[in-house]
């Protein structure tokens, strides 16, 4: 009796100093989370990338397009063939020569000045056909350009209200005395100088000059 009480004793000591339960129970399997390929299932939606806000889609502003300003459209001016032909009483032609004294090494250097002075605009032939200057001294006709003209040619030009012009090449005169029939010859009568006065009338499409330019040779 005795060895077997001992023997219940050793046995129940062991149990609680060894605790065999305890092995088994730390041999169960904790439980784990789903593998890792179900959690790659997704929803049908992209996921926004990190830090990133989504913004509801706006439309498109459109761009304003600015019509371009339209330019008035200017008012022709009558051209050479729509305004009617200058008269006398519209413009003003005057005589110049480019001084009034020349020494007796230089010739006069003759121009026409033209001036609208009326409220309208007209026409007027303004080529070396319908260019005339004259040279006189006293009652004595020394020069006129006409004499022995080259190829003279037409010009019609618009003369706006108010307009001036003045001959953009001026004439020369070589002080010598011309004729129809001396155009060519080296024989022309010169000029006298040492102080004699001359005067330079000149007329352009028909209309005179009212005044004479005056000047001296010497």
């Amino acid at each position: 009796m005795l060895l077997l009480v001992i023997a219940v004793v050793v046995a129940a000591v062991w149990l609680l100093v060894a605790q065999p339960w305890r092995g088994t129970a730390a041999e169960q399997p904790a439980s784990s989370p789903l593998p890792s390929r179900y959690s790659s299932i997704t929803t049908g939606f992209p996921a926004p990338s990190a830090g990133a806000t989504a913004a509801p889609s706006a439309s498109p502003t459109p761009t304003a397009s600015v019509a371009p300003v339209a330019e008035p459209t200017p008012t022709p001016a009558p051209t050479a063939t729509e305004a009617v032909a200058c008269t006398a009483g519209d413009v003003t032609v005057e005589a110049l020569a480019d001084h009034d004294t020349y020494a007796s090494d230089q010739n006069p250097q003759l121009s026409i000045k033209l001036t609208n002075k009326s409220a309208k605009d007209c026409t007027i032939n303004v080529g070396t056909s319908a260019q005339v200057f004259t040279i006189t001294s006293g009652s004595d006709t020394w020069w006129r350009s006409t004499d022995c003209q080259n190829q003279p040619s037409d010009m019609v030009v618009l003369l706006t209200a108010g307009q001036s012009v003045t001959s953009a090449t001026p004439l020369t005169w070589d002080r010598t005395r011309s004729s129809v029939d001396s155009c060519d010859s080296p024989d022309r009568s010169r000029a006298p100088g040492g102080g004699a006065s001359y005067h330079l009338a000149v007329s352009i499409g028909g209309i005179p000059a009212t005044q004479t330019a005056s000047f001296m040779l010497y």
